[in-house]
């Protein structure tokens, strides 16, 4: 019975720190940082960046379609 409870705790013990290596690992951070910090300010604009450059780029793309298809026509 013992044997049974320390692989219980072992085995949730290493399924916490799977989770919190995954989870620095998924946001491209160092392994060991705190995956529940807070973005700081430069990563919030980073990122408001890059989905405004990847909206504006489909755009860009859709009105070049237009053209193509008008100048055909």
């Amino acid at each position: 019975m013992k044997t049974i409870k320390f692989a219980i705790l072992w085995l949730i013990v290493g399924v916490l720190l799977g989770m919190w290596f995954g989870v620095n690992i998924g946001r491209d951070k160092p392994i060991y940082s705190n995956p529940f910090e807070a973005k700081n300010l430069q990563e919030k604009f980073k990122q408001a960046g890059e989905g405004a450059l990847e909206k504006s780029g489909e755009a860009l793309e859709n009105a070049g379609k237009a053209i193509q298809k008008s100048l055909k026509e």
